[in-house]
């Protein structure tokens, strides 16, 4: 499932907590073994909502490239209700992937994010912000490092 907020382009951090919630609730209807995969703000989306429902029968989080709220290439204006976010302990095991090349987060603040997030720590080399634009193609080893999270 993908989250689907109404806030794509101007994101708020509620609404897509919120289309968290409800790609949840349509994955767990089908599977009780849900395992969320987040990019960029959406590692945020995810987080905040795991905490906010710690609850949730979650086996894992997978958040790749998460961007640095206080980081000199964060959109400020278009991302405003993403710049208050922290890291907190997640209530299921988590693994945080990032580059050592990406605009929007050093390897040192995404370290920082995973220890936050008492999360496992992946550097993926240089891949950029591990998205389209860096052209990762078909990309196995992140399904290696998604099926190492899931078998936890």
């Amino acid at each position: 499932m993908r989250i689907s907020p109404a806030s794509r382009s101007d994101p708020d951090l509620d609404d897509w907590v919120d289309a968290v919630q409800a790609a949840y609730d349509d994955a767990s209807r089908q599977d009780s073994h849900v395992v969320l995969v987040a990019h960029s703000l959406g590692c945020w989306a995810a987080s905040t909502w795991l905490n906010r429902s710690p609850s949730s029968p979650v086996r894992g989080a997978l958040l790749v490239a998460p961007p640095d709220p206080h980081g000199p290439a964060f959109p400020r204006q278009a991302a405003a209700t993403f710049i208050e976010v922290s890291a907190h302990r997640l209530p299921c095991p988590g693994l945080v992937v990032a580059s050592t090349n990406d605009p929007y987060c050093t390897p040192e603040a995404a370290v920082d994010f995973a220890a936050r997030w008492e999360a496992r720590w992946h550097l993926a080399g240089a891949c950029g912000h591990i998205n389209s634009a860096s052209s990762p193609g078909p990309w196995p080893h992140g399904r290696e490092l998604l099926d190492s999270l899931a078998a936890q």
